[in-house]
């Protein structure tokens, strides 16, 4: 999967290679068809992911154990292949070397772990006010100070993104900062999926905001500064190492730009433990250095190539239980939030491997209008299936198709509603921790919701019904106001939880996932009336079997949450292997979505 979202409507572009997640819908099949061609060799270490080609050269992350130093890492033996890359973030080093080598470099004492070079691919006119940013922009919260990495497929130059009153003035961007890790493609967009997301974060309407125009599209943080990574080349696609040496370059420059939040609307399939896999141990280092970490969940909400009905289907790096993990909502094109439903591509959890309890919330994702990049793919090809917004719908009297904004859908613009939240948070209290703004996003997050809904794909007629369970919507709707005028702090961990399965009753128990013996839940969400894992979660997701709230918490298989031969009873999906087998979900093309950006849906 890749680690973008390709976003115009999900597109769902998550291969194992880097993808934006409005992207990630086709980074996704991308990186299925890629993964497709590759004959997968079963590797005799336990050192040696299994996702290995069989034969030929292949591009490898090196994990070394703690404490290697650089130089350390620049100088070890090559075995007739070539050293790519240091990547001290992680003590790893990038490697090209023959299949049959990885065996001897596996059996080095210090080497911890090798996997691939994986792949990643990756408006709010109603959005905005439906998450409360628009009560927040009134009483003077518009993330002012506060920088956001954008590690995406490069932030491209509009008139939203400069300072208020200074539209088209040189150096006057609050893209204060570019660079590319994208080979030699350059900073630019040409993709057209990073302008969008930084456009949901930071754009301040400037081509939009008039008496005349009907609508605005305004971000969450329209006075926050964006610091832009781009990880992601022309076409969606992106590596592992991309998305880690920009995760590293955001933390060096977390001082300078005083970078408090990373957003990666990007991710790819799953293929080991977290603990493991790269892109979550480089997540998790942002995080320990005060960058709350924000990633989309993926949108394989739809897919039922292994009968898991989109269970089990959170892309990496969303499976870490320290970031915000974030699935798509659709505001139904009104402000009030009661009408809204969940977006049936929205990736469900538990993760794989792991079974962490994801996402940790949702937000508006489905045909989100923001910025536009004239000569980049997403906005052609947008063009191409009649996505674009016209100048008619905000400006009476223009015709034609915008030229400033477009479409796109997907939880790669969920991700972004999220962070800009964040930056909110931290402009009014620049204390909070990662692990604080976490927490109380999630316990003021809104909790009111049916039972399922039914959507419909314009594009194919078909109908998904998606229930309103744990996985499915965490911890609730993201409801900024609510976050901003709540005063309880969080200590200690945030890690989310994770799902353990029994299956002699086919029940499902929240557990510490920082706990060594599996039992029992974190301080966060187990030690006060506060932080209770009824009130995080909402009573209508936790079922206690009688001893009360706390590690005997049902959140699977009680007919009271699922009710009786729905969709997740545990015979048609909690059962199943696929979800909570130790092997991981991803073993079909369906799973990649389609070849374009999503039309969104019904």
């Amino acid at each position: 999967m890749s680690l973008i979202n390709r976003s115009l409507v999900d597109i769902g572009l998550n291969t194992g290679r880097i993808q934006p997640w409005s992207v990630f819908l086709n980074v996704a099949k991308i990186a299925l068809l890629a993964l497709s061609t590759l004959t997968m060799a079963l590797a005799a270490s336990p050192k040696i992911s299994q996702d290995m080609p069989a034969a030929g050269d292949v591009r490898v992350i090196v994990q070394y154990a703690e404490g290697t130093s650089a130089n350390q890492l620049a100088g070890i033996p090559s075995l007739n292949g070539t050293l790519d890359e240091v990547l001290g973030l992680i003590n790893a080093v990038v490697r090209t070397l023959p299949v049959q080598q990885l065996e001897a470099l596996a059996a080095d004492p210090n080497v911890l772990y090798i996997s691939p070079d994986r792949g990643v691919r990756g408006a709010l006119e109603y959005a905005n006010p439906t998450t409360g940013a628009g009560v927040a922009l009134k009483h003077g919260f518009d993330g002012s100070g506060i920088g956001i990495a954008v590690v995406d497929s490069g932030v491209g130059s509009h008139a939203d993104l400069n300072v208020a009153g200074l539209s088209g003035a040189l150096g006057l961007s609050r893209v204060v900062y570019s660079q590319s890790f994208a080979g030699l493609t350059g900073a630019a967009d040409g993709l057209g999926h990073g302008t969008h997301v930084a456009g949901i974060i930071a754009g301040n309407a400037a081509d939009s905001d008039s008496r005349m125009n009907t609508h605005t599209f305004r971000g969450i943080a329209p006075n926050s500064r964006i610091i832009s990574l781009k990880v992601l080349d022309d076409n969606g696609g992106g590596s592992d190492s991309s998305v880690i040496a920009a995760i590293q370059q955001a933390v060096r420059l977390r001082g300078l730009y005083n970078i408090r939040v990373l957003n990666l609307s990007l991710g790819r399939p799953v293929f080991e433990s977290y603990r493991l896999d790269p892109l979550c141990k480089a997540v998790e280092y942002a995080w320990q250095n005060g960058i709350t970490v924000v990633v989309a969940a993926g949108n394989y909400g739809r897919d039922n190539s292994s009968g898991n009905k989109g269970y089990g289907t959170i892309t990496s790096p969303g499976n870490d239980p320290y970031v915000i993990t974030v699935g798509a909502m659709k505001d139904m094109s009104t402000v009030i939030r009661s009408d809204d439903r969940i977006a049936s591509y929205s990736s469900k959890g538990p993760s794989g491997v792991d079974h962490i309890v994801k996402p940790d919330l949702v937000a508006p994702g489905n045909l989100i209008v923001s910025l536009a990049q004239t000569r980049s793919v997403l906005y052609s090809e947008s063009a191409a299936m009649g996505f674009l917004v016209p100048f008619s719908y905000y400006a009476p009297g223009v015709s034609g198709p915008s030229t400033q904004y477009f479409r796109l859908s997907g939880t790669s613009m969920a991700a972004p509603m999220v962070s800009g939240a964040a930056a909110l948070l931290l402009q009014q209290d620049p204390s909070l921790t990662p692990d604080q703004i976490k927490a109380r996003l999630m316990l003021t997050a809104t909790k009111a919701f049916p039972a399922y809904s039914v959507a419909t794909d314009p594009s194919t007629g078909a109908t998904y019904t998606s229930q309103y369970d744990i996985f499915t919507i965490g911890t609730g709707y993201l409801d900024i106001w609510a976050a901003l005028n709540s005063t309880v702090r969080a200590t200690g961990s945030a890690a989310s939880p994770t799902a353990v399965y029994d299956p002699a009753s086919g029940h499902a128990t929240l557990a510490d996932t920082n706990a060594r013996n599996g039992s029992g839940l974190s301080t966060v969400w187990g030690s006060s009336t506060v932080w209770g894992s009824s009130t995080v979660w909402g009573s209508n997701v936790l079922v206690s079997d009688g001893s009360g709230v706390g590690s005997s918490s049902t959140v699977w298989g009680s007919s009271t949450v699922w009710g009786s031969g729905f969709i997740g009873s545990s015979s048609t999906v909690w059962g199943s292997s696929t979800v909570w087998g130790s092997s991981t979900v991803w073993g079909s093309s369906t799973v990649w979505g389609s070849n374009g950006p999503l039309a969104g849906e019904q």
